[in-house]
């Protein structure tokens, strides 16, 4: 198995979402299993591995958990960003969504 870094794991995680339908106003909740790596790569490819449990210690070291009320999201150069901050209304509506 190819070594995963967490950033990457979270990446993918977030771009596996944003693959669906980014701008509908109603939110569906990630479905990531919880064997299961995501990754992507420098080409920008993603990427998903079936983990075992023999080289998750390793997997951990310099891990980070994400902090809630990150959003992720493909910015218009095809680079994947992460925001730490605000992205819903007091209605709880998407901020950046249209209409």
């Amino acid at each position: 198995m190819t070594r995963i870094s967490t950033k990457t794991f979270l990446t993918i995680a977030a771009l596996a979402t944003l693959t669906a339908p980014a701008f509908a106003q109603s939110a569906t909740p990630w479905e990531l299993k919880p064997d299961m790596g995501y990754a992507y790569d420098k080409e920008g490819k993603t990427w998903s591995y079936k983990m075992g449990t023999n080289n998750a210690g390793t997997l951990l070291k310099g891990a980070k958990k994400v902090p809630r009320g990150t959003l992720f999201f493909i910015g218009q150069n095809g680079q994947l960003y992460m925001r730490s901050g605000p992205y819903l209304e007091g209605d709880g509506k998407f901020m950046f969504g249209s209409n």
